[in-house]
């Protein structure tokens, strides 16, 4: 059976890559995409994951969520993405209209009328996750478990210390994570090792309109190097399919929420803080030769 998830996130061109495959990938039933600020602002992840449902004519429900962090104020990565979030290929525009409810009242419906629980994938700030905690506390037995794009036990990609999704929001992050929902931290410990090769590039072009749009796209994604370029926000999903794929460590994350280490994922490798308890698995190691190939294998078959 396909495994039922709920993409809460903010395209973004990683996260359009995301999408892409959770909206066609056959062992994938995904139930509602919600939406967050975050690479850009709200009505434009909200737009752009309306251009993607469409594309690719699916009938999956979206909605709008929050416009801005917690506490902290709001800076996004359009820098990294793009003023409109997804630059590069030119999107239907007879686009159908989110739902009229938000993302946290989506949310609650979608989890509580599950007949089993769900998985949430989020690949954006968290913000939209902790409201919902926060809102609707009664949606926590019912979550299967939260395969979070997000974190770093090392170097970050904000700062020194933090990565960008919890970044964006450390607040909701901490609540998150103090949520005691089975979380796995799919963090830059392993996205910046799974890159897209130059190899897998050239050869998207050829794999049918939906890599046309992906190659489209990735030749505007002002993140990589010549190794290649990160497709944080699609590790997700090839947990998901292929944990084997991974190393993983149970650890405590503690989320910092102020100071120069704000956003910071401070994992507690020794088991010294925390009585032995954790709250996380944590990716720490990738076969990056199977990523790109199992990606490469997953947009084919869309064709």
């Amino acid at each position: 059976m396909p495994t039922k998830i709920i993409m809460d996130t903010d395209p973004g061109i990683d996260d359009a890559a995301a999408i892409t495959i959770a909206l066609n990938h056959p062992d994938f039933d995904l139930q509602l995409i919600t939406t967050v600020a975050g690479n850009v602002t709200v009505d434009k992840t909200t737009l752009n994951a309306l251009k993607l449902t469409k594309f690719f004519h699916k009938n999956v429900p979206v909605a709008g969520g929050a416009a801005q962090p917690l506490i902290k104020p709001f800076e996004d990565a359009a820098r990294i993405h793009g003023e409109s979030g997804m630059p590069g290929y030119d999107f239907p525009t007879d686009l159908d209209q989110p739902m009229s409810m938000t993302a946290i009242e989506a949310l609650r419906d979608h989890i509580m009328a599950a007949k089993e629980p769900i998985t949430l994938v989020p690949t954006g700030a968290y913000t939209n996750i902790a409201l919902l905690f926060k809102t609707y506390p009664e949606v926590i037995p019912h979550i299967k478990e939260i395969i979070a794009m997000g974190g770093a036990l090392g170097k970050g990609n904000m700062t020194s210390a933090a990565e960008f999704n919890v970044f964006t929001d450390p607040h909701a992050a901490a609540i998150m994570y103090a949520a005691g929902v089975p979380i796995t931290m799919v963090g830059l410990d392993v996205t910046m090792k799974a890159l897209l090769t130059p190899d897998t590039m050239t050869k998207l072009p050829t794999l049918g309109k939906t890599g046309t749009m992906l190659h489209a796209l990735f030749n505007h994604y002002n993140d990589g190097d010549q190794a290649g370029i990160p497709m944080h926000d699609v590790n997700t999903l090839f947990y998901l399919l292929h944990p084997e794929a991974f190393t993983t460590e149970k650890m405590w994350i503690d989320v910092q929420t102020d100071g120069p280490a704000i956003g910071e994922t401070v994992g507690d490798i020794r088991g010294a803080y925390h009585e032995g308890k954790t709250n996380a698995t944590v990716c720490v190691d990738i076969d990056a030769a199977a990523f790109n190939t199992w990606f490469l294998t997953a947009v084919e078959a869309i064709g």
